[in-house]
């Protein structure tokens, strides 16, 4: 495909995370940009507000005649929409140039230098990581990214076209359709079981997309990832790359590196978590693989703010703290939990959580059971069903009978926020990767009204 013969794209499904960093791509190269999705949320309406057309029902009037020509207009998708879906179905019976969005993305990268990262968890963090230092260190690189970077306030970073950060997504195999030249895998646990079916299944793919990359020196690997042949990094470990000598000193993660026997003191985080120790480790090994110098790589990793729905905190007072994050899995919840206990060990901790998917939630209920009970008190809302129907037996009352937390209740979204004013805690963490999120503002604004 020759992108430069595509005047007009249309996006069916344009507010999902990776949907919408390639669109404002598109935008930004002067084409016609519009799209679809089902609800409007924070960055569709951030999307609108940068020129791009959003509607949300599913009609073909809506198609505006700009995009009804199919030898110049490009279609993209995401594998969530579904199969009846009017619009979707009425570009395929007339022949339209149709792409999901992870093939649209191996077409873009496909020609320059591709730095993808790869893991079940802690992808974006690494990816908005990795981006920023190269864009910090004025990289001619462009990152598309799945989550907004705070001080950025977009998922589309930098604008060069020699380098591109890419995040690759193991959805319906997505991160198959890339190119990459340096890689690395964080995780491959367990997850997307309503897409692989076993785990065996998922593993067999993370190796599959880390065979892409010829040299091992170019691929890292979290310590501990079974048969994928690259380099190891690990934290307090014993891998070739390894951090080490981890403390806080001023509200900062420092910690020390031994990089394939070269020791590089004191390298300053602002995100709190052991998991994103190895995030930065591995976005370092990245950077310097590409070229940058560790003095560059040191002060892109301090200066990185973060990333929205990652541990950001909402309010951070003496009496009240609140965070915000996207974990939807038991792995990235333990994290969360490990962070925030490690941040404020002697204070009352308050989870509000929803789970994403039926499928999700039956397959790691015990999991889920197990990392909810690390907090003392739990706020349960029902599942967010997302792209699914329901599924008999699973639901939010049977997991909240399976947490063991000292105080726990199930409540309905819609009662959140007035349950919140009334039982206001020191410590709030909203956590899931639903529609809580865009109930994050509201609960900010009661919360500081009534404090």
């Amino acid at each position: 495909m020759n992108l430069k013969e595509i005047h007009n794209v249309f996006f069916v499904g344009i507010g999902g995370i990776g949907m919408s960093a390639i669109a404002r791509y598109f935008k930004r190269l002067g084409k016609n940009v519009a799209g679809y999705d089902k609800t409007p949320t924070h960055l569709t309406h951030e999307l609108e507000a940068e020129g791009i057309s959003i509607h949300y029902t599913d009609a073909l009037e809506n198609i505006s005649e700009d995009y009804q020509n199919s030898e110049n207009t490009l279609v993209v998708y995401t594998p969530a929409i579904p199969q009846d879906h009017k619009e979707l179905n009425y570009f395929r019976q007339h022949h339209f140039s149709i792409k999901k969005r992870a093939e649209v993305l191996g077409i873009i990268t496909k020609n320059t230098f591709s730095l993808a990262v790869a893991g079940t968890h802690g992808k974006t963090t690494t990816s908005s990581m990795l981006a920023h230092i190269l864009v910090h260190a004025n990289a001619p690189v462009t990152g598309f990214l799945g989550g907004v970077l705070e001080g950025y306030d977009t998922n589309l970073i930098g604008n060069g076209t020699e380098a591109t950060v890419v995040e690759a997504d193991e959805f319906d195999r997505s991160f198959l359709h890339l190119h990459p030249n340096i890689a690395c895998v964080i995780s491959d646990d367990a997850d997307h079981l309503d897409i692989y079916g076993t785990n065996d299944a998922i593993k067999s793919s993370f190796a599959e997309f880390a065979a892409k990359i010829e040299n091992p020196e170019h691929l890292f690997i979290a310590q501990g990832i079974q048969n994928i042949n690259g380099t190891e990094v690990s934290v307090n470990g014993t891998a070739v790359i390894n951090a080490y000598n981890l403390r806080f000193e001023n509200g900062k993660r420092i910690f020390d590196l031994n990089f394939k026997g070269e020791i590089i003191e004191r390298i300053e985080l602002l995100m709190p978590g052991i998991h994103n120790v190895l995030n930065a480790t591995l976005a370092f090994a990245m950077a310097k693989t590409y070229g940058l110098s560790n003095e560059s790589i040191k002060e892109g990793l301090a200066t990185f703010l973060g990333v929205r729905r990652r541990f950001s905190y909402k309010i951070n007072t003496k009496k009240l703290v609140m965070i915000d994050d996207y974990a939807h899995h038991p792995t990235e919840i333990n994290a969360v939990s490990q962070a925030v206990h490690e941040m404020y060990p002697d204070r009352k901790i308050t989870a509000v959580f929803q789970p994403h998917l039926f499928s999700r939630t039956r397959d790691f209920m015990e999991g889920f059971a197990q990392s909810l009970s690390t907090f003392e008190n739990i706020i349960l809302l029902d599942i967010y069903p997302a792209r699914e129907l329901p599924i008999d037996g699973v639901n939010s009352e049977v997991l909240i009978s399976k947490i063991k937390s000292p105080s726990k209740i199930l409540i309905k979204k819609e009662e959140l926020v007035s349950f919140l004013s009334e039982n206001t805690p020191q410590i709030l963490l909203i956590i899931g990767a639903g529609d809580v999120g865009e109930m994050v503002d509201d609960i900010k604004f009661t919360l500081e009204k009534n404090n």
